[in-house]
């Protein structure tokens, strides 16, 4: 009992110093949880109804941009998706004409993509990836804020047992990562 009374009083305290008028600090994880999946939300659908892409098919579209011509085995490393992911990526790319792919000349077995005029054309209409902002933002933080935000995103991970899930540094829905498989 002295232990639930003990923890009660603890979040009573934190709720009276965080200043959020006596709301659940866990709901406050929660709402602001639920912000960053809307945005990411949004900005999938943005990028479909303006270029007609995903994000990791546009990840991957601009890693064969900045990488030149590159093995789907480079790219997998690259990008953090499976080889089997960005395979399935590049096919769908290669069917819209974005890329092309063909054999090495002194290694049959070697298959290179690279971009199309139309690809390149694509990426100039795409809006930045949400992920992107974020990298800027996240950079210009002191190191030790940084790796305070670090550690505490890790342990909401946690809580949510999502702690040994696998995943890109990338922000997408749920939605068009699913098509890609």
């Amino acid at each position: 009992m002295a232990l639930t009374e003990n923890a009660a009083a603890e979040r009573r305290k934190v709720r009276s110093d965080s200043g959020n008028n006596g709301e659940d600090p866990s709901q406050e994880v929660l709402t602001a949880l639920r912000r960053i999946i809307r945005a990411t939300d949004l900005h999938s659908k943005r990028l479909a109804r303006e270029v007609g892409l995903t994000t990791p098919q546009t990840v991957v579209l601009q890693a064969v941009r900045d990488l030149g011509e590159v093995t789907s085995g480079q790219l997998s490393r690259h990008v953090s998706l499976s080889q089997g992911t960005v395979t399935t990526i590049l096919d769908r790319l290669e069917n819209r004409g974005l890329i092309e792919r063909y054999r090495s000349a002194s290694d049959r077995r070697v298959v290179h993509s690279r971009l199309t005029r139309q690809g390149r054309a694509l990426l100039r209409k795409a809006p930045p990836l949400l992920h992107e902002r974020f990298i800027e933002v996240f950079g210009d933080l002191p190191a030790a804020r940084q790796r305070q935000i670090i550690k505490t995103l890790d342990e909401v991970a946690a809580m949510m047992g999502a702690a040994g899930l696998d995943a890109a540094p990338l922000l997408d829905s749920g939605a068009s990562a699913k098509r890609e498989r």
